[in-house]
């Protein structure tokens, strides 16, 4: 057997932070290898959140035509043409491997093609090549979780719904998280049938229930039917565009699509960690502060694969791929990701955004609180846009003056959440951000009167 080609670094997944690591070290004159099984260029871009946005994009441009009511323009009957977006959304996508593995092979970086499997502590074994490394980075993402039920293979994943040149009548997904919520909106406001499938009694458990309450009541006025604590007992195929879901309490769905947006893994179970002695679990790979491997200082992971306590998002990934990037050479690690606080925002229409502690957290945080709330709807930066919902809810500490939690639903509320973050991340009290001057009329002057 031929000797395993050397790099100094190998680079297992293309994506925001794969791509990162990969260039910063290649710029420091270090011999840099980066692998991926699919097309390069990772979810965020092909399969995720840059694709998504434009079907979001779509619905929210048809939602505002809509509620106009005549008011705004003098044809609100406008229809989204499915095959058309799906050609857009083409022009986003199409050129992002060729450009990506180009751009790495500019920079000095090999690229590679095939799943990455250890085969020893800092070896792996590649499209039946041999390449071993003094770093190693795992920066492979997630993929959708597996589920159990019967003929749970012929649900379709966010990638697949993404590559739907034609829309399905009646489109059931299962789960109610971010991915069924956002697709779900696009899908009812596009002329399908929506059913979404939850096993809890309520759907976007990571955002305040009570917005989340209102979300999901506007959500069923657009024709979204929402089965909460059901559980699915299989499904039968009846055709080619056909399907039967049974659900534990007996009912049945008929549906001509069935999606899966039940939550996400880390994509680490083909790559033979415990050869290397990695140690990982459902959650992803252990790692130290530094994110290097708790049980292989050879390896660091970072992102969606890295098993850290915050949540699966792309800027998280990109301050993970910063850190690594100073990490992986120096003599010792000594860099920890500044996450700061973590925004994120489910891109409904209209959209729902938190950072910050709960409002359950907050309570037992803070002795005196004080929990601002209220409903926007009415506030003129909304009905400017046509008439929908949006509220607030804004937790703060008494004592300090110092806000603990931001939590918006409305037109504009995944942009105004990114200056609650700042303002948090920077200790700036109440009182503080009341007084900075916003451009009016906007979304973000309203901060001043939530707070």
């Amino acid at each position: 057997m031929s000797s395993p080609t050397h790099f100094d670094l190998i680079v297992i997944g293309t994506g925001p932070a794969g791509g990162t690591v990969a260039s910063k070290i290649a710029e420091t004159g270090k011999r840099v290898a980066i692998v991926d099984e699919r097309t390069f260029g990772g979810t965020c871009a092909l399969r995720g959140c840059n694709p998504k946005k434009v079907y979001v994009n779509a619905g929210q441009l048809l939602d505002r035509v809509r509620r106009s009511n005549g008011q705004l323009v003098a044809d609100a009957s406008a229809r989204i043409d499915w095959e058309k977006l799906h050609a857009f959304k083409e022009t986003f996508t199409r050129p992002v491997a060729e450009g990506s593995e180009a751009s790495f092979r500019d920079s000095g970086i090999t690229t590679l093609h095939g799943t990455a499997k250890f085969i020893g502590v800092s070896t792996l074994s590649i499209a039946g090549e041999l390449y071993e490394a003094d770093r190693i980075v795992i920066a492979t993402g997630g993929r959708p979780r597996t589920l159990s039920f019967p003929n749970s293979e012929c649900l379709i994943s966010s990638d697949v719904f993404l590559d739907l040149s034609q829309l399905p009548r009646h489109i059931a997904f299962v789960g109610g998280g971010y991915i069924s919520m956002e697709f779900a909106h696009v899908a009812a406001r596009a002329g399908s049938r929506v059913t979404i499938i939850e096993k809890n009694s309520s759907v976007l458990s990571g955002f305040d229930p009570d917005l989340v309450k209102t979300l999901t009541a506007h959500s069923h006025q657009l024709g979204i039917q929402f089965l909460l604590n059901q559980t699915i007992e299989g499904i039968d195929v009846l055709g080619d565009e056909s399907r039967r879901i049974k659900l534990r309490d007996g009912q049945t769905v008929a549906a001509d699509c069935v999606v899966h947006g039940a939550g996400r893994v880390p994509n680490i179970d083909r790559m033979q960690l415990d050869v290397a002695g990695i140690q990982h679990d459902q959650d992803g790979v252990s790692v130290d502060a530094h994110l290097r491997s708790q049980s292989n200082e050879r390896v660091y992971a970072v992102g969606d694969c890295a098993r850290t306590a915050q949540p699966r998002l792309t800027p998280v990934a990109n301050e993970d791929a910063r850190i690594v990037a100073k990490n992986l050479f120096a003599d010792r690690p000594v860099r920890s990701p500044d996450y700061g606080m973590v925004p994120h925002a489910c891109f409904t229409t209209p959209a729902i955004a938190s950072v910050g502690l709960s409002e359950e957290q907050a309570r037992q945080t803070s002795a005196d609180l004080d929990v601002r709330t209220g409903d926007m709807s009415d506030w003129s930066s909304v009905r400017k846009t046509g008439k929908t919902v949006a509220g607030y809810k804004v937790l703060i500490d008494r004592d300090s003056d110092a806000i603990l939690g931001a939590h918006l639903l409305g037109p504009g509320a995944e942009e105004t959440i990114n200056l609650f973050a700042m303002a948090m991340k920077h200790n700036l009290t109440a009182a503080e951000v009341k007084s900075t001057l916003f451009v009016f009329p906007s979304f973000s002057h309203d901060i001043r009167q939530m707070i």
